[in-house]
């Protein structure tokens, strides 16, 4: 099977990279600017049977703890629309786009590639966006629109991508910290960085 295994930074895949036994790797760079170049440059050059993208994520609640390793389902992009008077409408809500416009499902990049059903990882709801912030409000408004399990720079990217492409993909993510956390010490980067990259080979290794 032909792999392709995308990471933002070399950082989040580097014990995967010391042993990836010829499969092919794409370092995008971190935000959703540059995730989308840099993917849509790599499926235009090459064909893929699964793209893989590995990294890690904040978590907005409980239900998944620091280091655990999730597939997320659905993205979509959690600060893209307008804000009037304190009150964020997204795109689709302002009417500025069709919520299942292609390749939108109710307003949400949909995954519904047959290794995702296979996976015992669970599976989590995602939302991307452009800034990270530790602001309680914002984070409440997030957590009260999009109902959110995890938070990542370029997930909604890569869906977006593969699904325009008609690719089959996964997003894998491990918890390093709550949204919100800034106090590094209450972190878990290098936890949620081995076991990411654990699962990543094991995930491939099961493959067909």
């Amino acid at each position: 099977m032909n792999v392709l295994v995308v990471s933002a930074t070399e950082f989040e895949i580097g014990p995967f990279l010391k042993e990836k036994n010829g499969i092919d790797v794409v370092v995008t760079g971190i935000g959703i600017t540059s995730a989308t170049y840099n993917l849509t440059r790599k499926l235009l050059q090459n064909k893929y049977d699964l793209v893989i993208q590995a990294g890690i994520a904040g978590s907005f609640n409980n239900k998944f703890q620091n280091a655990n390793v999730v597939l997320v389902g659905k993205d979509t992009f959690g600060d893209c629309g307008i804000e009037e008077k304190g009150i964020f409408l997204t795109l689709f809500e302002s009417g500025l786009l069709q919520e299942n416009d292609f390749p939108f499902k109710n307003g949400w990049l949909m995954n519904n590639c047959n290794y995702i059903s296979s996976s015992k990882l669970h599976i989590a709801k995602g939302i991307t966006i452009n800034r990270i912030t530790d602001d309680p409000e914002v984070i409440r408004k997030m957590v009260e629109k999009f109902d959110p399990d995890v938070e990542s720079m370029e997930g909604a990217a890569f869906h977006y991508v593969c699904l325009q492409q008609r690719q089959s993909f996964l997003q894998l993510r491990s918890i390093s910290n709550a949204v919100g956390e800034r106090n590094k010490e209450k972190w878990a980067t290098s936890e949620s960085i081995t076991n990411l990259n654990k699962e990543l080979k094991i995930l491939i290794q099961n493959l067909p």
